[in-house]
């Protein structure tokens, strides 16, 4: 379904995908405005995101607006328990940069400590919490508005609650069929018992009384306090290993976003912790060695170069990214001749098998379950954000008496170390469990410069696959002059290196039967696979922003006054 509210100025189109019903995503339509525009997976939170902006808010603004609503309506990747990147172009001349609010290892974490813990869904799983360090410190460097400003709207969502949509009540019921958390039940459970429907209205009194402290208090109501200590009396109750001093000692970081050239235009990308801007850089790096535009988007030739950069640049990230404050990155990554050598390794008559490029490692699964959305004011300043949980709901812990999930996003190191194999495990050195270490992650919040001007704004949830889907786009956009809506509606491919294989949406479509037939004859080993990412994109063109939302997971567009 589809409705459009009128909210002052700003419009926000909503939308609600099912899942197998491509008819519908066809049929929603982009928003286009001169004056901001928010692209989010949660209508409620679009919503309140646009109202930022209505209110002479910067799109900083909006998006820490938009993130703690998200951690009320979008509660399987919204958060306060998790963490991200946030890639700011500011817009005033000043240059871009990246916000690192990833989790980080307690103090007592230990490098072998996962060896034979293989439950993901337990205290020792939680990392320390980033998101609200990571907010603040936006706001402290960009923010217009008063910071309560920013909170109070999450804190009315959940005080006076919000009505259920088709996707959030279907994942809630799921989700407290198989909790084994009692106070998940209790907070996320129907008063009645009953299943949730939609149009129901939930209440989120704990999580409303925990925003408030952090709206009254910033950072202090969160890290600090009462909140600090209800979260270190659930760890030790738990067995977690977060103490109110990781709380008090976590820090959101500056960043410098990696930075590479692709047909004339600056891509932005996250620096490590996340892989998302080198992986990226590589694959973009490798493609720009072939004329893959005058063979097509859809030739095989073109499909066969982009598997083959997937592959090599997911074999690089497995062997090197971790934690800079940790481990050393190779400055070569991203260096043009190394794009040249290894666009060189690829043979155009057949797939290269994956062990030839390294020892056969994979690494721990990272949950698709993120959420990104993509912010622009009417001034430029762009705003690209990834944020999650981990796992879908996380860890399932939701802390008692406050109210929100945790991560489990200690899964994310290599929890074997030493121990390497192509069943999921990897035991490289640059992503081992140490204390006060970040975990690698595959976010790739990314904006595109065009003429030293924000050109489009993407990024995606999906694990692994995130970076595989912002290249799809990207090239969508860049290569083959796609619109923002094409490119995100486009089929989209994904190779990690190992296992070694391709997942293709819609493979199984008789559109795509010849290239897929094409592919497996050049050696590819060709899956398919319903979905991959959430892509919700804002492209810039001719001065109006134009807004695509991914209607495979539904998403809401609310763009700034005079929409189309």
């Amino acid at each position: 379904m589809q409705r459009v509210c009128q909210l002052g100025w700003l419009i926000v189109i909503v939308g609600f995908a099912v899942e197998g019903s491509p008819a519908f995503g066809q049929a929603l339509r982009d928003a286009e405005s001169r004056d901001g525009m928010v692209v989010a997976v949660s209508p409620d939170a679009a919503a309140v995101g646009a109202e930022i902006l209505q209110q002479g808010g910067t799109a900083v603004d909006s998006a820490i607006a938009t993130a703690f609503a998200l951690a009320v309506t979008h509660p399987s990747a919204g958060n306060l328990g998790g963490g991200g990147f946030m890639l700011v172009y500011p817009g005033d001349g000043s240059p871009p940069l990246m916000i690192d609010y990833r989790e980080k290892a307690p103090l007592a974490a230990e490098r072998e400590m996962f060896v034979d813990n293989n439950d993901t869904h337990t205290h020792p799983y939680v990392g320390v919490p980033g998101t609200v360090r990571g907010m603040k410190l936006a706001h402290e460097l960009y923010g217009s508005l008063a910071w309560r400003a920013l909170v109070t709207p999450a804190v009315a969502l959940s005080r006076d609650g919000f009505e259920i949509h088709v996707g959030l009540a279907a994942e809630l019921n799921r989700e407290l069929g198989r909790s084994t958390n009692d106070e998940f039940r209790r907070v996320y459970g129907k008063p009645d018992g009953s299943d949730w429907a939609v149009g129901d209205r939930i209440v989120l009194s704990d999580l409303a009384a925990t925003l408030q402290r952090i709206a009254d208090d910033g950072p202090s109501g969160f890290y600090a306090g009462k909140t600090a200590e209800l979260i270190a009396t659930e760890m030790k109750a738990g067995g977690g290993l977060i103490s109110t001093d990781d709380l008090l000692r976590y820090r959101a970081r500056v960043r410098q976003p990696t930075r590479c050239r692709f047909r004339g235009y600056e891509v932005l990308g996250p620096p490590p912790p996340s892989s998302g801007g080198i992986t990226l850089s590589q694959m973009l790096g490798i493609a720009a060695q072939f004329d893959l535009r005058r063979w097509g988007r859809w030739s095989v030739k073109t499909n066969h170069v982009m598997i083959e950069a997937m592959r090599r640049a997911y074999a690089n990230r497995a062997m090197y990214l971790g934690d800079p404050d940790f481990a050393h990155i190779p400055k070569h990554l991203t260096s043009v001749d190394f794009a040249k050598y290894m666009a060189g390794t690829i043979d155009m008559d057949q797939a290269t098998p994956s062990h030839l490029l390294g020892p056969p490692l994979t690494e721990p699964d990272e949950s698709p379950q993120t959420t990104h959305f993509s912010v622009i004011d009417r001034d430029g300043m762009a705003v690209s954000n990834t944020y999650t949980l981990e796992a879908s709901y996380g860890s399932g812990i939701v802390v008692r008496g406050a109210g929100f999930l945790l991560n489990n996003e200690m899964g994310d190191f290599n929890r074997r170390p030493g121990v390497t194999d192509t069943k999921g495990s990897i035991g490289t050195v640059a992503n081992e469990v140490r204390p006060q270490k970040r975990m690698l992650s595959s976010m790739t919040p990314t904006i595109v410069l065009k003429d030293g001007k924000p050109y489009l704004i993407t990024g995606s949830p999906g694990g692994r696959t995130i970076i595989n889907t912002v290249f799809c786009v990207t090239l969508n956009v860049l290569e083959f002059g796609m619109s923002a809506r094409e490119a995100v509606d486009a089929p989209r491919t994904d190779h990690e290196w190992f296992p070694d294989r391709v997942r293709f949406m819609g493979a199984d479509d008789p559109e795509h039967a010849r290239l897929v037939e094409q592919l497996r004859q050049l050696g590819h080993t060709i899956v398919d696979t319903n979905s991959q990412g959430d892509a919700n994109t804002i492209l810039v063109s001719d001065g109006s922003f134009i807004g695509a939302a991914d209607y495979r997971y539904g998403a809401a567009i609310a763009p700034g006054g005079n929409a189309d």
